[in-house]
């Protein structure tokens, strides 16, 4: 198994992430620092990240969390701000799970907390395309011919954004809340939409990632993936599995 996936499995970072921590000599092989991406690892092979004996779990744990705003998708803050890790010490939750994708610190809603790398590179990498949903409150009474440039896509910093598809939830003499969903994730994508067209958000909330709906749960509250939901998660890695290189 390449170190990098080693790692990812282990739940210290997603595959991309893993391998910044490689190239920093954040990770030792034997005792010894290794650098080079691609790097193998063999049964009884001892890995450390930052002096921490580090293997893959056995049992993977996943939690559902609804992440309130003015909480950022981080284990650490150097600001001193609100972090989920807070949220998860609050869930009573053993493993060491961390967030998969991040949500803006204005931004609420649906987020997975998860212990498995692979299901986190599954669900994060764009090759994979998994669906988000959003529900965007917005500036204005936001007209058909705005919601068709979400359709189509918008060009962002020269470059378009993939197809949205949206659905019109209310429209009002000043406010108007639409649905999109999207299958890419570019840094406060949804905002700068919203924004180019004219009709900057207000409020902004991911109602489904994947399979995971937000539903009822409360803000600030986890629960673990239903049935339905472990099974969808466990096809999407799956999956992966076999396109991954």
């Amino acid at each position: 198994m390449r170190l990098h996936h080693y790692l990812a499995r282990a739940g210290v970072a997603s595959r991309r992430g893993a391998e910044d921590l490689i190239a920093a000599g954040e990770v030792r092989v034997n005792g010894t620092v290794v650098t080079r991406l691609g790097t193998q690892i063999t049964p009884g092979d001892r890995v450390e990240f930052r002096g921490r004996v580090v293997a893959p779990a056995e049992r993977f744990t996943s939690l559902v969390l609804h992440k309130p705003v003015g909480v950022v998708t981080t284990m650490r803050d150097p600001q001193g701000r609100r972090t989920v890790a807070e949220l998860i010490e609050q869930s009573g939750v053993e493993a060491r799970v961390v967030p998969v994708g991040r949500l803006d610190y204005d931004t609420s809603g649906v987020l997975l907390l998860t212990d498995d790398g692979d299901l986190a590179h599954a669900l994060t990498h764009p090759r994979f395309g998994v669906a988000k949903t959003y529900r965007a409150t917005v500036r204005g009474r936001i007209g058909s011919a705005e919601l068709a440039r979400l359709v189509e896509g918008i060009r962002l910093e020269g470059e378009r954004t993939g197809p949205a598809r949206v659905r019109t939830v209310a429209i009002r003499k000043d406010r108007s809340t639409v649905d999109i969903t999207l299958h890419e994730g570019r840094n406060r994508q949804v905002r700068r939409m919203f924004e180019s067209v004219g009709h900057p958000v207000v409020t902004l909330v991911r109602t489904q990632f994947g399979p995971l709906a937000l539903g009822a749960l409360g803000p600030g509250r986890t629960r673990p993936p239903t049935e339905r939901e472990s099974r969808a998660l466990d096809e999407i890695k799956r999956t992966a599995a076999g396109i991954s290189p």
